[in-house]
């Protein structure tokens, strides 16, 4: 029988955010695919756990990924961790459960830090809906094309960015979204110097034109505005009215749907088309 992926967070900042769930999973499993193994041991060190461990990380995972299915299909059980958050987003864990997923190996994953959730939760922006576009290309052309494909997105977007090219970022932001657009820059989620700052774009390029970044930060971006629909005069509603009498409604009937469509009052419409119809 297949052993289990347990996909298993990381804290983000604070080693405080491990949760017992969490702790016993690591001393469960017979092995751990670690993004560095040098950072996951130091939070085995810190638990007083002992386990074995294996390197998964971006640049080996066609050499890596088969080994660990193939420990797992053996009835061996693995924690795969990242360096920080949650394994598998914006992360090439996803590769990993990709492939356990067509080979029918269970996957499960254990709820903890996440700094996109941690991020969005404190921007002070809509959370109803959102987007979550991950790290932006490091090619200037690239990272351009990207961001003019979300110019008109309405959901809040998500993106991980770090310190070195912040300023860049946040240049080619205003340039597709406008200097107004609200934005909240989350840095240094659960650590010591956490901050969230809360500003436009115009802000933003400011304060980091004239403050270096440090940190590894998150972008909480406003979504694109509703666009209002041009509010019809009396007039109009009455000719759209007309228009439905000519397709074979009742002039009654005409006048009640155009006025539940438009919120205008339904007698108006009624009497003004009654009356421009005998004109």
């Amino acid at each position: 029988m297949a052993g289990i992926l347990y996909l298993v967070p990381t804290p983000i900042g604070n080693l405080g955010d491990l949760s017992q769930r969490i702790i016993d999973t690591l001393n469960e499993v017979d092995f751990i695919a670690a993004e560095d193994t040098r950072i996951s041991l130091k939070i085995l060190n810190h638990l007083g756990l002992k386990k074995p461990m294996v390197s998964y990380y971006r640049h080996n995972t066609e050499s890596s990924g088969p080994q660990i299915l193939a420990r797992l299909l053996g009835g061996e059980s693995c924690a795969l961790v990242t360096d920080a958050g949650t394994p598998a987003i914006s992360d090439p864990g996803e590769e990993l459960v990709a492939q356990c997923a067509e080979a029918g190996v269970q996957v499960c994953a254990i709820p903890g830090p996440c700094a996109l959730i941690t991020a969005l939760a404190s921007s002070g922006l809509p959370t109803g809906r959102f987007t979550f576009e991950g790290f932006l290309a490091m090619n200037k052309k690239n990272r351009a094309a990207h961001l003019k494909e979300l110019q008109g997105e309405r959901r809040t977007m998500i993106f991980y960015e770090a310190p070195h090219k912040l300023c860049a970022t946040l240049e080619d932001m205003r340039k597709a979204f406008g200097g107004e657009r609200r934005i909240s820059l989350c840095r240094e989620l659960s650590k010591l110097h956490e901050e969230i700052f809360r500003t436009t774009l115009d802000g933003a390029v400011e304060r980091y034109a004239q403050q270096p970044p440090k940190g590894e930060f998150v972008l909480v971006l406003e979504g694109a505005p509703e666009e209002e629909e041009e509010e019809l005069t009396l007039e109009e509603g009455i000719c759209r009215v007309l228009e439905l009498r000519e397709k074979g409604l009742s002039m009654k009937d005409a006048a009640r749907q155009i006025a539940a469509e438009t919120g205008m009052s339904k007698n108006e419409l009624y009497a003004g088309a009654t009356q421009k119809g005998k004109g």
